[in-house]
């Protein structure tokens, strides 16, 4: 499994550029994060590999997956993929999930349209994927509308549709931000463990180096439209290349505790 971005650049239709040259990759089992201020790309990165990106704007260079071009791809092509080889959590699950619709039914949706499971191996199936999200009573659950849920479950219910067909390429936008801080920690401890346990590649997109630092081994630093630095999380955290990405780790210093980078062996850097 690879994904590679090359040369990605999106304007509006006034010519204004918003991604300028985006170049990245990740290969099977990778942990890549993303992270910038609001307004750096991230998002818009992350709605163009999926053909995602609003009306009016126009996406040149080359997004391919295992060698597929899907830059300008049909969208008949997309929808095969979208839910499927590459799947995306949000960052909101309340307006992610349809309020309308029973949890059930919002998990069969992926498995509906990418397999030909039968009624009953879909049902075995959703309360499968409620578990490996470590929600249980999960009958109550797969019962239940969005808004009789906590944040924190409908997070986990989020993550589980999105592993529901078993995805090549996990991408998660800010899955954290809209959740307090005991939630967030496990939220991010599910997302290590599901990654173990599938071998799932994650693209882990945010705003915060403290939460990068503790679910990501590579980093790409945005900042206003462009790549400002390509490195690994410890790289980042022990000697920064660019100033922006010194100024984000000074920030993130300042109100939270980061982790202290270890080398191979686990010593102190």
């Amino acid at each position: 499994m690879s994904l590679h971005i090359n040369n990605l650049t999106v304007t509006t239709s006034t010519g204004r550029t918003l991604l300028n040259n985006i170049t990245w990759n990740v290969e099977k089992g990778d942990r890549l994060g993303i992270i910038g201020e609001s307004g750096s790309g991230k998002s818009l990165t992350a709605q163009a590999i999926l053909g995602l990106l609003p009306q009016g704007m126009n996406a040149t260079g080359s997004i391919t997956l295992n060698g597929q071009e899907l830059l300008h791809a049909p969208e008949k092509t997309l929808r095969t993929i979208r839910g499927n080889t590459i799947a995306m959590v949000f960052q909101e699950p309340l307006t992610a999930l349809d309020p309308l619709m029973k949890i059930s039914k919002q998990i069969a949706g992926p498995l509906n349209l990418h397999t030909t499971y039968n009624k009953r191996r879909i049902n075995e199936r959703a309360h499968e994927l409620l578990e490996l999200v470590a929600l249980r009573d999960t009958s109550r659950i797969l019962n239940s509308y969005p808004w009789q849920l906590s944040g924190g479950q409908r997070q986990r219910v989020s993550i589980a549709m999105a592993l529901a067909c078993t995805p090549e390429i996990l991408i998660a936008d800010e899955p954290t931000t809209a959740l307090d801080v005991t939630v967030q920690a496990e939220i991010l401890e599910l997302l290590h463990t599901v990654m173990d346990e599938t071998g799932t590649t994650l693209v882990f997109v945010s705003h915060d180096l403290p939460v990068i630092s503790r679910i990501a081994h590579d980093l790409v630093v945005m900042k206003d439209g462009n790549v400002v630095e390509k490195t690994t999380v410890t790289q980042a955290l022990k000697q920064p290349a660019h100033p922006y990405t010194s100024q984000l780790l000074t920030a993130a210093r300042e109100v939270s505790q980061l982790p202290t980078p270890h080398d191979q062996n686990g010593n102190s850097l």
